[in-house]
């Protein structure tokens, strides 16, 4: 699920061709805002009011014809959605488990650590880190921050996936197997 789309549809069209059979791009996501900005400034050109109900209607309606729901974010940990609401807050309104996505470069390891702490203070589980890397790109930082925050993270960090490897690894399954455990236990 892809609750909010600003700009193209590009994220939500692959998670439904990725997703179950019979679902349309409505149901995988209900919020669709043409403005390619933050979900706040978007909704504030196109005169939308954002209402959690509809991102809470269409997941709980999601769970019911899916065995399991993953829930893509839209920008980062602190995007504003609306007027004092961020993603974060739509991640605790859903009570799922997070699975923060970086990117490997310089300034990674403060945006992680801030982010992480972040997660915590709101109660929620964070699953592990997943450190992308820029295309083209290799220096200093990115050959030493998986390593840094393995020592530092409470949680596994994990490298992106690639068409190669895919959720085969031993790390990624790992996360899985502690992100099913978790949703079996609020159900």
């Amino acid at each position: 699920m892809k609750p909010i789309c600003c700009g193209d549809r590009q994220d939500a069209e692959l998670l439904l061709a990725a997703g179950a059979d019979g679902l349309t791009i409505d149901e995988i996501n209900p919020i669709w805002l043409k403005t390619p900005a933050a979900p706040l400034t978007a909704a504030q050109i196109e005169s939308f009011e954002f209402k959690v109900e509809i991102v809470l209607n269409a997941f709980n309606a999601l769970k019911g014809r899916v065995e399991r729901v993953f829930v893509e974010g839209v920008g980062g940990w602190l995007v504003p959605i609306a007027d004092n609401y961020y993603v974060s807050d739509l991640a605790a309104a859903l009570r799922l488990p997070v699975l923060l996505v970086a990117q490997n470069k310089l300034g990674c390891l403060n945006h992680t650590l801030l982010t992480l702490e972040s997660i915590r203070l709101r109660g929620l589980t964070c699953l592990g880190v997943v450190l992308t890397d820029p295309e083209g790109l290799s220096d200093i930082a990115m050959a030493t921050n998986r390593d840094v925050l393995r020592q530092l993270c409470q949680v596994p960090v994990l490298t992106g996936l690639n068409e190669k490897e895919g959720f085969l690894t031993p790390e990624w399954s790992a996360v899985l197997d502690a992100a099913q455990r978790y949703l079996l236990s609020i159900e």
